[in-house]
């Protein structure tokens, strides 16, 4: 369901150069930002300055449509979630916690490559066995190195055994590669893991608990709900509440990167998630939210870029202009 495509490996290396150059202070917990980074309603985590937002953002300007640019700086503005591609796994995370950590922030860094992963077919891929998903991991887990990253693991992949949607055969392996992953990434000293734990409108948390306990969310900083979705942050909160009371009251983050007018309600409900109409950016990224289970609001789905092609958009993780647009000017 979600994709993002890695971005081509030189134009993140560039990111290095391009990155402000604030003063990095000491994190309150491993992952999280330290405390300049919140203050004056400043952004939790890194800024990509050579986003695709803002990338398109910046046509727009030398078009001369500047009420446009205006309306994408409401995206490339806000610290978005990196997902890291397939190829360059070492490379691709070392340069992205460089980039953040030479802007004194931490980077918030999305993996997606489980075997096997999404069965709507929409971003099919992901690493070709387990031993090679083991070896990717460990590949990310050595370019994060001693850097301060939250790392948002594996959207869809628990909820996809959950629902059957995964194949019998591969479910064991799925959990026995997410623990796995929650284990290596967690040998690093400043990365805080969340497992991926789907969203409001898909199963009840009941049937989730023990999924998520084999897929090692003991040993991980937490869960994300939400991921690509458009539920409610309310919706999602209850959510995340009524999971985390059944797995050792783990706190949570909310995706409220597309959900601020909640989902999409009308068509076939089977759509209902890809380039939905009428939608609009959620509450910005904050680490204030007002409840001590919920970590974080965070932009994970990267606002923009297609679900699928569905819904008029390209193919998945491609940018979709249009669609850019109509989120940032429905937001409130």
């Amino acid at each position: 369901m979600p994709a993002r495509p890695p971005a081509p490996l030189t134009a993140l290396l560039a990111l290095l150069a391009a990155a402000a150059t604030a003063c990095a202070a000491p994190a309150p917990e491993p992952g999280a930002p330290g405390p300049s980074a919140t203050a004056a309603g400043e952004a939790p985590y890194w800024v990509n300055p050579d986003s695709r937002a803002a990338r398109a953002a910046a046509a727009h300007r030398a078009a001369g449509r500047t009420a446009e640019a205006a309306l994408l700086d409401r995206i490339a503005s806000r610290p978005v979630a990196e997902w890291i591609g397939p190829d360059r796994p070492e490379a691709e995370a070392r340069a992205l916690t460089e980039a953040a950590t030479k802007a004194g922030r931490a980077a918030l860094l999305v993996l997606y490559a489980i075997p096997h992963r999404d069965c709507g077919q929409h971003s099919a891929g992901g690493a070709r066995d387990g031993t090679a998903y083991r070896a990717w991991v460990d590949a990310v887990a050595r370019g994060i190195g001693g850097r301060r990253a939250t790392v948002i693991l594996e959207p869809d992949a628990v909820m996809h055994v959950v629902v059957g949607c995964t194949a019998a055969q591969h479910r064991a392996e799925r959990y026995a590669l997410l623990k796995a992953a929650v284990d290596r990434l967690k040998r690093q000293p400043q990365v805080t893991v969340h497992l991926d734990a789907g969203n409001a409108g898909w199963s009840a948390p009941e049937r989730l608990a023990a999924p998520l306990r084999q897929a090692g969310i003991a040993a991980a900083d937490g869960f994300a709900v939400n991921v690509s979705n458009f539920r409610t942050t309310q919706e999602s909160v209850a959510y995340g509440r009524r999971l985390s009371a059944l797995v050792g009251g783990k706190p949570f983050v909310v995706d409220t990167s597309r959900n601020g007018n909640g989902p999409h309600l009308a068509g076939d409900p089977a759509e209902s998630w890809c380039n939905p109409p009428g939608r609009a950016l959620g509450t910005p990224p904050t680490l204030r939210t007002g409840d001590p289970l919920v970590r974080a609001h965070l932009w994970i789905k990267r606002p923009g870029e297609s679900d699928g092609e569905c819904g008029g958009g390209p193919k998945a993780g491609e940018w979709f202009d249009a669609y850019a647009l109509e989120l940032a000017r429905n937001a409130r």
